[in-house]
């Protein structure tokens, strides 16, 4: 990066310098990094976040320049300036981008003095979370931290270019909205000027971007701010930014396109890989049949297979009952993993049992016949077509989960996750994306005991599917769709609604009646009235894409200023109190017992 001379303090970055620059004045600035005195001759590697140059301060050449880098430490900010020259044969920094070259040091400057600096500048130093979070202004002067927050800008740029060339418009949404139960919590806030009365912050734009489409804004996209009071966790904030984008009259193929061109826009401008599309197609069934997940990792095999109907011939009790109460039964094959201690496999039935299930049974492969404690329930012949209808083979691990189909296919498919670890299954340079489509509208709140959303109630129910909305809302399907990455889900998205009585029965179907409806979503309903064309959009997670573009799993390590664990910012000590005075304008009060005040 060139800087112009009239207008900084600075001539180049401490990343810029090379051998073609020997002999040219410059001024550098940056923090310093490290301090080494050779005999009286002092080294110091200057840092900014273009890279670390090497100025040399020798008493021969300038004594004064010499005597102030004496005082230099460890992150003080410095500016110096000297010649450019070769390091010289058998010095060259190899590791270093400036390393053939130094600045050898005409008079320098110490811009600011810094205390002892409570971990070091550097991406090798082992740092605990807390620490990292408290001194958060530290921590993203590390290369690795200034590394992704690059990434960051970069995906960030791509996404507005690509959708720039493909007539989005970039138009933002209320901050401050009305409350809508929307899945999560929301964050609310109290009005001073309309007593008693709150806002609420956005979950996301989902209204605001359909009443768009309502206005003819037919290409709508945004970087969206959203904020759930919600329970955290690596991929989770309270706070997280969202590629959020709308297209009018459009069907899925058209959004499936755009978000692929997307991807590949991100993908080539941060990491320089071209991406194929398009992307694989699953269904929500069968995604959940053959890997177990609804955001399947299919960068390795292992699929499941179903064995209901032959563990039905069998005598093993548990399973007859199981799937006499409309459960299934579903198997793992382990190719040549009969080897396994009975403790290894003991640790995946407790992780079975951690996602819900009762339990695991297995059987190994060996001398052509199955092993296991089981077997005894079985008579031979169910036992042959047990191992034909698991395409089970010598030294084979079968792993067996039976249950509600979405318990014993989500169990399973955590044990599948667990195996592909272990038997270093995974390919990590490899980009798998997938769409997973065909979703259930509704899925059954075992503890509220009615029919919810499995995703939100705006999701357009398929035409067929229509006719069965009341009378047997389980088996409505939706034009939901999921993307997917390496067992990550990128985004969320649907073809919507856009009549008010197809909306208006969704809505009751899953606790809403038409006066509560209106209550909550009186504003949309009402646009709908008013010519609302056929739609459909994704929120894409942003900072889940830079973070496995980056290689993280914790999205924290992609967000400049995130909470940690509590919803806490250590670094400026929020959330806080506010003053009474505050209070009172708002018309709040405290009601509860602050901890340690009990009696």
């Amino acid at each position: 990066m060139r800087l112009d001379r009239n207008k900084m303090l600075r001539t180049h970055t401490c990343g810029e310098l090379r051998k073609k620059d020997i002999k040219k004045e410059v001024t550098l600035c940056g923090w310093v990094q490290s301090y080494r005195d050779h005999g009286g001759v002092i080294f110091i590697d200057l840092r900014d976040r273009y890279g670390l140059t090497q100025v040399v301060f020798d008493p021969s050449h300038d004594k004064k320049s010499h005597k102030l880098a004496n005082e230099l430490r460890r992150e003080y900010v410095v500016r110096a300036t000297g010649k450019v020259r070769f390091r010289g044969e058998g010095l060259v920094n190899t590791k270093l981008d400036t390393g053939e070259i130094e600045v050898l040091c005409d008079s320098a400057e110490i811009l600011n003095r810094s205390e002892v600096p409570p971990f070091e500048i550097d991406e090798r130093a082992e740092i605990s979370e807390d620490m990292r979070l408290r001194y958060r202004y530290l921590d993203l002067r590390r290369k690795n931290m200034q590394r992704n927050l690059t990434m960051r800008h970069k995906a960030f740029k791509a996404t507005m270019n690509y959708l720039d060339s493909q007539n989005f418009l970039h138009i933002e949404t209320p901050m401050l909205m009305k409350s809508t139960p929307e899945g999560a919590r929301d964050y609310v806030v109290p009005s001073r000027v309309n007593l008693g009365k709150f806002y609420a912050l956005p979950q996301s734009p989902q209204l605001y971007k359909q009443i768009l489409m309502v206005s003819g804004y037919d290409r709508y996209f945004q970087l969206a701010r959203c904020l759930r009071d919600e329970d955290l966790r690596a991929d989770r904030q309270p706070e997280h930014t969202q590629i959020d984008l709308e297209m009018s009259f459009v069907e899925r193929e058209d959004v499936f396109e755009i978000v692929e061109g997307l991807m590949k826009a991100i993908w080539k401008e941060t990491l320089s890989i071209d991406i194929q599309a398009p992307f694989q197609k699953l269904s929500w069934k069968e995604a959940m049949e053959k890997y177990g997940s609804d955001k399947p990792d299919l960068r390795f095999g292992l699929e499941f297979c179903d064995v209901t109907d032959v563990m039905d011939k069998s005598e093993f009790q548990i399973y007859k009952s199981v799937i006499k109460e409309g459960g299934v039964v579903k198997c793992l094959r382990v190719p040549k993993a009969a080897g396994f201690s009975r403790n290894e496999i003991d640790g995946m039935i407790e992780l079975a049992k951690v996602h819900h299930a009762k339990g695991m049974s297995w059987m190994k492969i060996k001398n052509g016949k199955p092993e296991s404690s089981i077997v005894k329930y079985f008579p031979e012949k169910v036992l042959q077509e047990l191992v034909k209808a698991a395409g089970a083979k010598e030294n084979d691990l079968l792993l067996f989960v039976a249950g509600k189909f979405e318990v014993a296919c989500s169990s399973l498919g955590q044990v599948r996750l667990f195996l592909g670890d272990k038997l270093d299954l995974i390919d990590k340079k490899e980009w798998k994306f997938a769409w997973i489509i065909d979703f259930p509208l509704f899925e059954w709140n075992e503890e509220e005991n009615k029919w919810g959303p499995m995703h939100h109630m705006f999701c357009a129910p398929k035409k067929e599917d229509l006719p069965k909305l009341e009378k047997d809302p389980g088996s409505v399907l939706c034009n939901q769709y999921d993307l997917t990455l390496n067992g990550t889900e990128l985004c969320s998205g649907s073809i919507r609604i856009n009549e008010a009585e197809v909306q208006e029965r969704v809505m009751a179907v899953v606790g809403f009646p038409k006066k509560e409806a209106e209550k909550r979503f009186g504003f949309l309903l009402e646009a709908f009235k008013y010519g609302a064309p056929p739609h459909g959009g994704v929120g894409l997670g942003f900072d889940r894409i830079v973070a496995l573009i980056c290689g993280y799993n914790d999205i924290r390590e992609v967000i400049a200023f995130p909470k940690n664990k509590q919803a806490q910012n250590t670094m400026d000590g929020s959330p806080s109190d506010i003053t009474e005075r505050q209070m009172k304008e708002l018309h709040l009060k405290h009601d509860f017992v602050k901890k340690g005040d009990e009696k």
